[in-house]
Parts: structure tokens; sequence; C-alpha cells
């Protein structure tokens, strides 16, 4: 910084205010900084600074509350994270909000204040009122990531996740190598079609589908609102209703009931897949009930957004690629204490 003021012709103080924005200086004298950073190719320390002037970050996490195998991964992964930022001077909240319910979590963010955070990291469904809701933070300098789903992409800073389209193909894939040259049926079953990477991963799937000439049908699918007393009542109904159903795609969650479904079936069960590994879905692969699991793999996509959130309150550009997920099968299981 010595040397970016020196080759301006400005003081010390000047350079500063200009690299840190916080104006009061003559546009000449800002042209004359911007231009001697750019000869000496000089590049901020962000870490260094944020030290020298005690910076510290505040950032929160809006995660829907519940009895939900993959947010109580996703809640754990927040919460981890947490503890490790303390050192860099990362304070991070967690605050519930209820599942898919896109006005209840648009009228939380509306109550936070321009003081309250730097940036939030928030796991919604698309609606009207969220996207306000999220323009406002922008307005008050708040910048919001997106976690899972990429809801409101109008508005927000940024969106770390995986590709639900992708993922939807992959299960199509999966399904189409499991039937081989035969037929089937295929029962997609997602949380709710307002949701957006339920949306996506169903548009994949379809995709897939539709290029296989008619082999594998498409079964419309049912809503469960990712609760499992749901998924029970309409599974069932499902499976009564056509019974030659030959393979399951459950786009979101609820699945224990479905576990529990297919345990007590007689006979030739279904091919199932389903998202995430919880300690219901790594059982379910043990056990041989289910056979493959799309994981977003929650602990890199949190830290990610970590790191994401950091640049934004900084005002730095940032972009990251969507994270790769991991197919997993009974045989290539992680131990319990790496997933």
């Amino acid at each position: 910084m010595h040397d970016v003021a020196r080759a301006a012709g400005v003081s010390y103080s000047t350079a500063d205010r200009v690299l840190n924005r916080r104006g009061g200086v003559a546009e000449k004298s800002v042209l004359r900084v911007q231009r001697a950073i750019q000869d000496l190719g000089y590049q901020r320390d962000i870490q260094a600074a944020n030290l020298s002037r005690r910076r510290s970050y505040v950032f929160r996490f809006y995660l829907p509350q519940g009895d939900h195998g993959f947010f109580s991964v996703l809640r754990q992964a927040v919460e981890r994270q947490a503890q490790q930022q303390q050192a860099d001077r990362v304070s991070i909240s967690i605050h519930d909000v209820p599942p898919l319910d896109a006005d209840a979590l648009a009228a939380t963010l509306l109550r936070i204040g321009p003081d309250d955070c730097d940036c939030v990291g928030v796991v919604g469904s698309d609606s009207e009122s969220l996207i306000t809701a999220v323009r406002r933070l922008n307005d008050m300098g708040i910048g919001v990531v997106m976690l899972v789903s990429d809801a409101a992409p109008e508005a927000r800073s940024l969106y770390v996740g995986i590709n639900n389209v992708v993922a939807g193909r992959t299960a199509g894939s999966l399904l189409r190598l499991a039937h081989g040259r035969g037929t089937g049926r295929i029962l997609p079953i997602l949380g709710k079609l307002d949701s957006r990477d339920h949306r996506d991963r169903l548009w994949g799937l379809t995709e897939v589908l539709a290029e296989q000439g008619g082999r594998l049908q498409q079964l419309p699918p049912i809503e469960v609102l990712d609760r499992p007393e749901t998924m029970r009542d309409k599974l069932e109904a499902a499976l009564s209703a056509t019974p030659e159903i030959t393979g399951i795609y459950s786009i979101g969650a609820g699945n224990r009931a479905l576990i529990h479904i297919l345990r007590r079936m007689s006979g030739q069960r279904p091919l199932v897949i389903l998202h995430e590994l919880t300690s219901h879905s790594r059982s379910a692969l043990e056990a041989g009930l289910i056979d493959a699991v799309i994981d977003q793999k929650p602990q890199e996509e949190v830290a990610v957004a970590i790191g994401a959130m950091k640049a934004i309150a900084d005002n730095l550009p940032v972009s990251v690629n969507d994270v790769i997920p991991t197919i997993y099968i009974k045989e290539n299981l992680p131990e319990p204490n790496q997933s």
C-alpha cells in the first residue's frame, strides 16, 4: 500500500480510503490510486487487512426445522463450521424456518435489520414474497447465498449446491441402466413441485426417460410434502393402483416411510434411488432395501458457502462451481464418520 500511495503521489491514508471505498477523496486522486494499483499489479491481502482492523464476520443460516434426515445433516455441517470458523473471527448462527414454506421464510427474512449480519445462507422455495425479501436484504448490503435449491435466482447473490437437473438425469440414467433393454414403469416421488430443486430433478428424470422411446414409462409424480406419513399413505395407494411399478425415484424427503414399506414388501421390490446419505438411507443400502443414493455432500457445500459469504461481505467478486454429488451404492459406502 505504501508503494501504491507513492506511485499515485498521495498519502497512505488517501490510498487506504480509496481501496476501502470510504469516500471523501477527490475524483482525480481516486483515478491516480486506481491507476497505480493497476500498474503495480497490487492485490489486497483481505485476511491481513481484516486482522489489522479486527474485522469480524456475522453470518446467519436459515434452515428448515423438523425431523428431516438431510437437513439434520446439513445443520450439523453448519454447526461444525461455526466451531471451526471462530478462530477466524467468524460468528455463525442458525435460525429455524418452516420447511417448504416460502412465505414464512420471507416473513422471517424481512425481520433482519441492516446491522444484524453481513450475509445469510438460506434454504428456501420460490415465491414472490421471497424474492421481495431477498431484494430488501441486497438493498441493505446483506448478501444472500442459496443452498440446496436455487430459489429467487433473480435476486440472490449466489447459489451453492448441485445442479439439480443433472442430478435428475443421473437418477434417470441409473434406472435406465438397471432396466437394461427391458420395459418398466417409473414412479417419481417429490416433496413439492413448487420447490425448484425438486422440480429440476423431476425435469432431468423426464428428459432421460423420454429418450428411451417409451420403454420406461414415467408415471405421474406424487407430492408428499417431505412428510413420512404423507409418503406412507400416497405410496401405498400408488403401489396398490399400479403394482407393476419397476422403479421409484424419491426426489425429496420422507424416506423413512418409503424404507418401511419396502421392508414389508414380499416378492421382488422396485428399483429405488433416493437423495442424501443419512443414517436411514445408509441402513437401507446396507440392508439391500434400496439401490443407490445421490448425495450432495453437505459438508463441502457449507464450507464453500461460507467462503463465498466472506468474499461477498468483503465486496469481492465471487463465483463457485456446482458441487459434484456422489453416487453411493452398498459397495462404496464410506465409514460413518466420513459421510
